[in-house]
Parts: structure tokens; C-alpha cells; sequence
């Protein structure tokens, strides 16, 4: 063989391989391929796996089968209440009609541009017809439920299917939320001031009622003691007044010598009296010294 038939050779070789390889094609498990012919779609193929195609008459476009991702700018919604709130939402769908998908939106890039829109008005419809309470309530996900519902309606015609709506952020705006925090840190300010009065009133109450008890219970002391006291007197009073019964003359000198003890108690007490004072009624009747005078 000559070199020029090993050239045509490889030259064929080489052409068949080409046609060989523009004639398969590969699908995986997370696509699904679109088969045009001249530009026009003509079939489509979801099985997994080595299929077959005309080459250089046919191309493929492939398509995603898994969840895709669509995301909205978040934006400003007025409540049914007339409160605002910033709401960041996102949707997932999937391409149900590659053909339909393929001749209305072409490919992922248009699908967020034109699916975007429907995101964002349905999620200011659906909750802009609700107070802000229930957004933020358990009832949010019946929220939802209704604007993934509505979004299917309205991408009919694009081949796809929401398969759910989120919400990742549902806040006040940054002006309402300074003005509420602040209401809220006024509020709890009244509270805390409400209770600390609450609490000097019990606390008056109490030392009120303890003083009360005090004062009752020292007059109740005193009132006894005079009590006690009286009962004393009355008892010292009358043992005296028996004593004094039974011998009046030796109790008029034993207060006597008691009244010269409290007198001369002290040694530099001086008395001016009489010499006549009753006070010196037992000094006159003390017998006379005897004179001192020489012992026998």
C-alpha cells in the first residue's frame, strides 16, 4: 500500500469518526435533551443513557431535570393593616415540557427574567391581603402554599412547575423598626416604672403594718407593766398597811431609822430644823451619857 492510500485511509478514518461521533449523544440522570432539526424541535429525550441523532442535520439542547432556583429582589410590601415589611422570597421549579419550556423561554437565563416578575406581584397580592400578624404566624405557610399555587397558574404556558415558594427574611423597614423599638423600650419602661411603684406602696404597706404592730404591741407592754406595776403597789401597800396592824409603834420607828438613813447617807449632810421637829422624836428619848470619871 502506497502512501497515498494511506492517506485517503485516514482521510476516511478520520471522516467516519466525526460522523460516528455527530451522530451519539449522552443523556445523564439530571438532564433531559431537546432534539432540533434545522432549528426546529422535533423530539425529546429523557432516559438516561447512549442515543442516536443525524449529524450535522440534528443538535441537542440540553435542559436540567433537578429543582432550579429562582430568586426575587426583596422588596417593600404594605400590609392589609397599613404596616410595611421588606420581604425576601425565593421559589424553586422544574421544567416539566422541555419543548414548551424550550420555544418560551429558551434557556435559564430568560426562565429568572420572565419568572422573576410573577415571584415578586404574587408575593405583594397574596400578602399584601393579609395583617402583618398573620404573615408572621404559623399561618405563613398557607401563604405560601397559595402563591405557589397562583405563580403555576399564571407559567402555564412556560413548561414549568413551582414546586414551592419561601420566604428567607419578612422584616419592618429599618425606620419602622427604630420607631417600634423605641415604643417597645418606652413601654417597658412604663412597666418597670409601674412596678417599682407597685413595689414602694407594698413596701409602705408593710413597714406601715409593722409600725402599727410595734406601737400595739408596746402599749399592750405598757398597759401590763401599769398593770403589774399597780398590783405591786396594791400588794406592797397592803403587806405594809398588816404590818403597820400589828405593831404600830415599832413601824412608825423602823420608817424612822429608814428616813435617818436616807438623811445622814452621806457625812456631809447638813440639817437645819428645829429642836422641837417631829424628826428628832427618837433622839430626845435617848437615855443621857453617863459621866466619866475616875473607876473604883
Amino acid at each position: 500500500m502506497n502512501r497515498n492510500a494511506l492517506v485517503i485511509l485516514a482521510v476516511v478514518v478520520g471522516v467516519l469518526a466525526i460522523i460516528g461521533l455527530s451522530s451519539v449523544f449522552t443523556v445523564n440522570m439530571t438532564e433531559q435533551v431537546l432534539v432540533l432539526q434545522f432549528g426546529k424541535p422535533i423530539r425529546v429525550v429523557s432516559t438516561p443513557g447512549l442515543h442516536t441523532k443525524l449529524p450535522f442535520v440534528q443538535e441537542v439542547v440540553y435542559l436540567p431535570k433537578q429543582l432550579l432556583a429562582l430568586n426575587a429582589p426583596a422588596e417593600e410590601v404594605i400590609a392589609a393593616d397599613k404596616k410595611r415589611m421588606v420581604v425576601d422570597a425565593f421559589a424553586r421549579y422544574r421544567v416539566t415540557n422541555p419543548l414548551l419550556f424550550y420555544q418560551s423561554l429558551t434557556n435559564e437565563a430568560t426562565a429568572a427574567v420572565r419568572l422573576s416578575p410573577l415571584l415578586s406581584s404574587n408575593v405583594r397580592r397574596v400578602l399584601g391581603s393579609q395583617d402583618l400578624s398573620v404573615v408572621l404566624s404559623a399561618q405563613r405557610a398557607l401563604l405560601m402554599e397559595d402563591i405557589t399555587r397562583n405563580m403555576n397558574a399564571d407559567a402555564t404556558g412556560f413548561g414549568v412547575r413551582v414546586v414551592d415558594v419561601r420566604i428567607r427574611r419578612a422584616d419592618l423597614p429599618e425606620q419602622n423598626s427604630d420607631a417600634i423599638y423605641k415604643r417597645m423600650q418606652t413601654e417597658r419602661e412604663r412597666q418597670a416604672a409601674h412596678f417599682r411603684a407597685e413595689g414602694q406602696e407594698t413596701e409602705q404597706r408593710i413597714k406601715a403594718r409593722a409600725d402599727r404592730e410595734v406601737t400595739v404591741i408596746l402599749a399592750e407592754a405598757r398597759r401590763e407593766a401599769d398593770i403589774l406595776r399597780g398590783e405591786g403597789d396594791a400588794e406592797k401597800t397592803k403587806i405594809l398597811g398588816a404590818a403597820y396592824g400589828q405593831d404600830p409603834k415599832f413601824f412608825a420607828f423602823y420608817r424612822s431609822l429608814r428616813a435617818y438613813r436616807r438623811a445622814f447617807a452621806h457625812g456631809s449632810t447638813r440639817l437645819v430644823l428645829s429642836p422641837s421637829s417631829p424628826f428628832f422624836h427618837y433622839f430626845e428619848r435617848l437615855p443621857a451619857a453617863a459621866p466619866k470619871g475616875p473607876r473604883h
